[in-house]
């Protein structure tokens, strides 16, 4: 267990995690203390795709904060590669969620055949170290799983993210390396969302398309670059509405859009942030200690190397109709 240094501002800049290369935070609160669950960038010399090969992350850290502008902890590793019985590489971004006195870890994998498969590991601590299931959650598919539990306990998982992610490859049912993504008029693939188990190890039902729709009720549309899903899921709940938030990939905003229920559909919103130095932009917005934060990532800490970034942190506000806004830098 190692403590980073103290006393920064709410933007976080400089970056929360200084001593290595960290992304796509997922942050939640437990126990009164604010975990952090990112990927764990790493220096490699393979050459970038658009499968995205140069993201070759092989473990993960957990962090953890007792408030906002105080010393950040690295856990160290709370899972490798190595431990994952059914995975061959590329460990990209995780979540985590806890029920029943248990902690479980969400993470994407390629499986054995280069497939993107999405696994679960269990701990009865926050920080881990966490044990993998022998074999990936049946039904699972494509990257970025982002749980969320509401508040009658039953508990969701979304995923999913097109490209290097594969969401396109199942766009019949069945996986096909081969399939291309569309990029017209025609509706945008969606995330995926499936109702996780009474013990949080499967789906207890199908992973069905989550709408997300215009003012019109219309689904967004695959031309729609600005707006329509590429990756990077979060949900969170404000005053009893649901908020899905997600990248759009090639245009790098975070957006949101509002729904009456963790299934959908979803009415999009706005904007939560801008692009960033960096190709990637992912995130996470959890409310601590009365006051609600986004947490991101850029590639400030390497000088713009888009797959060795770091991780971040802005206050984020409501306004009296919900909309999000962002503190000023």
């Amino acid at each position: 267990m190692t403590t980073l240094g103290a006393s920064r501002s709410t933007t976080s800049d400089p970056p929360l995690i200084a001593h290595t290369f960290t992304a796509d935070p997922s942050a939640h609160v437990f126990n009164g203390k604010l975990y952090i669950y990112p990927s764990h960038d790493r220096e490699t010399n393979i050459v970038n795709s658009i499968h995205g090969d140069r993201y070759d992350m092989n473990d993960y850290h957990v962090f953890s904060l007792e408030s906002i502008n105080g010393p950040v902890i690295d856990h160290g590793v709370a899972l490798k590669l190595d431990d994952i019985p059914w995975a061959s590489k590329q460990l990209w971004a995780p979540d985590a969620a806890t029920k029943n006195g248990k902690y479980y870890f969400y993470f994407p994998a390629r499986d054995k055949e280069g497939i993107f498969r999405i696994g679960v590991g269990t701990s009865h601590i926050p920080q881990g170290p966490f044990t993998a299931e022998p074999e990936p959650i049946a039904g699972s598919y494509s990257i970025d799983p982002a749980s969320f539990v509401d508040e009658d306990g039953r508990a969701y998982l979304y995923f999913g993210g097109i490209q290097g992610g594969q969401l396109q490859c199942w766009s019949s049912g069945k996986f096909d390396g081969n399939a291309s993504m569309k990029s017209d008029s025609t509706s945008a693939l969606m995330p995926r969302v499936a109702r996780l188990s009474e013990d949080m190890l499967s789906f207890s039902s199908d992973a069905l398309p989550l709408a997300i729709l215009d003012v019109n009720g219309q689904p967004l549309k695959a031309d729609n670059h600005d707006r329509r899903f590429f990756e990077g899921a979060w949900m969170h709940k404000y005053n009893g509405l649901y908020y899905f938030s997600y990248s759009t990939g090639d245009t790098h905003f975070i957006v949101y859009a509002t729904g009456r229920s963790p299934l959908g559909p979803f009415t999009y919103r706005g904007r939560v942030l801008e692009p960033v130095v960096g190709w990637t932009t992912h995130h996470s917005i959890v409310e601590f200690k009365g006051r609600w934060y986004l947490f991101y990532h850029d590639a400030t800490l390497s000088g713009g190397k888009s797959h060795l970034r770091c991780v971040k942190v802005r206050e984020l506000f409501y306004d009296g109709e919900g909309n999000i806004t962002l503190k000023s830098i």
